[in-house]
């Protein structure tokens, strides 16, 4: 299947990584849906890629609201019939940075796990019915290094001063989803990964980080277009493959 013919859908896509990754996909040829919880903002911003001259559309979508996620699958499979593409991308890093990790309220971890897994799983089950219409379905859940638990245990690897353990749990949690689903699909044409952006300069981090935006949604994209050999059940970041 060419690039032309895919249909794309990159969830919490208003801004950030996830605007860069739709404007990435639609680049490349892809009619990219650019989901938002807010419409009004989900528009304005397809609007900005669309005076590019690429194929976006505006779709709003809530990962956190049921009926928000229904009438989006609903709609897609109204106007396209199926989908190709699904970038998990939206997600949540609200941990109190005065507070120890044993001292983070029920509410922080409730409320991060509602986006940054619940959010993807509830996502998933609803378009995994188009994306078995497709050919070959990508699905990217987008992780972080934050989550290897592999990393975080090798007394090496600098990761455990990142106290922000609400965020980095969920991630953990999103990996072993991701290890679920490939393991479902894997008899299918269906690949399923997860990456890790790298520390990137946005809005989340307050401008921190190492790598520019454009530079954090290549991994996703590369992901998103995977040919028939490419990997299933791995977690990615920019070409090297990452420890669970």
């Amino acid at each position: 299947m060419n690039s032309q013919s895919r249909i794309a859908l990159v969830t919490g896509a208003t801004r950030g990584i996830g605007f860069e990754t739709v404007r990435q996909l639609a680049k490349a040829g892809v009619h990219t849906l650019l989901a938002g919880r807010d419409r009004g903002k989900a528009v304005d911003a397809a609007l900005r890629l669309q005076a590019e001259g690429l194929p976006v559309e505006a779709i709003a979508l809530d990962v956190t609201d049921a009926a928000s996620i229904t009438a989006a699958a609903d709609a897609v499979a109204k106007k396209h019939g199926h989908l190709d593409i699904l970038v998990n991308n939206a997600g949540i890093a609200i941990d109190e940075a005065d507070k120890p990790r044993s001292g983070q309220t029920l509410q922080v971890w409730r409320d991060t796990f509602e986006t940054n897994l619940f959010g993807v799983v509830a996502v998933t089950q609803a378009f995994l019915p188009l994306l078995r219409k497709s050919g070959a379905a990508r699905i990217v859940n987008v992780s972080s290094a934050l989550g290897s638990l592999a990393m975080h245990s090798d007394p090496a690897a600098p990761l455990g001063g990142f106290a922000i353990p609400a965020y980095n749990v969920s991630k953990s949690a999103l990996n072993a989803w991701t290890l679920q689903l490939a393991y479902e699909l894997k008899d299918t044409a269906i690949k399923v990964n997860a990456v890790h952006p790298g520390y990137v300069k946005t809005e989340m981090n307050k401008g921190g980080g190492d790598l520019e935006i454009a530079e954090g949604a290549e991994t996703s994209v590369a992901m998103a277009l995977l040919g028939d050999d490419g990997p299933t059940a791995t977690f990615q970041y920019r070409g090297e493959v990452l420890p669970w």
